[in-house]
């Protein structure tokens, strides 16, 4: 019941995830990213340890469709489980599980990499890619292109509830980190979470590192 775009940003170096679906909380359970490490998002009944198991072979040196099925079949069930993933270089990698969930689909581009589960149609992943391809600005802005692309391509088969934004930067923590966990509208209610970010997420980093001066 979900659909995610996972990519790096070439000029920045950032990394990120965006994902929407329609059960609630999706930010709890699926999207991970760990600057200069790579980003990941785990989906299809997913199991919440996925990401963070992608990641640690990912800093480990593996890469690629063998480090996401690695992180899928670290835990009972693989066959249920969708993944993607992008290290700090760009390379990309999927999994998709024997029994993941109705028109499931993925899409590759110039790292960046869109796939979802319970699809309308195949072609969602395509057209959350496009979007994300053809969209300018910051790597948050994209991401949250590419899903609005994805929603206009048909989503999935069941209405969006949850959506999350994740990118990390070179510090420690995400520079962005936004959920919506249950609303009607999670894609418009995102981005105008963003729209209160973006002024304020410098200065918030800021906070963190720096607080006599921010």
């Amino acid at each position: 019941m979900t659909y995610s775009i996972v990519a790096r940003c070439a000029r920045t170096e950032r990394l990120g995830v965006a994902v929407a679906t329609a059960s609630v909380a999706v930010g709890a359970r699926c999207p991970f990213a760990t600057a200069g490490i790579g980003a990941v998002v785990s989906q299809n009944r997913t199991h919440p340890l996925i990401g963070p198991r992608a990641l640690t072979l990912l800093e480990a040196g593996a890469w690629g469709d063998a480090a996401a099925r690695q992180a899928a079949e670290a835990f009972d069930f693989p066959e249920w489980r969708q993944v993607a993933l992008i290290d700090a270089s760009g390379r990309i990698g999927t999994y998709h599980g024997a029994k993941c969930s109705g028109v499931h689909a993925e899409a590759r581009g110039e790292a960046a990499v869109s796939l979802g589960n319970l699809l309308s149609s195949a072609r969602v992943p395509e057209a959350a890619l496009a979007g994300y391809d053809a969209a300018t600005g910051t790597l948050e802005e994209r991401l949250l292109a590419g899903l609005a692309a994805g929603l206009a391509a048909g989503g999935e088969i069941k209405p969006l509830r949850s959506a999350a934004l994740v990118v990390v930067d070179r510090d420690a923590f995400p520079y962005t980190h936004l959920r919506i966990d249950a609303d009607a509208d999670p894609l418009r209610k995102l981005e105008e979470l963003w729209q209160q970010w973006q002024p304020v997420a410098e200065t918030c980093r800021r906070w963190a590192l720096d607080p006599d001066n921010a």
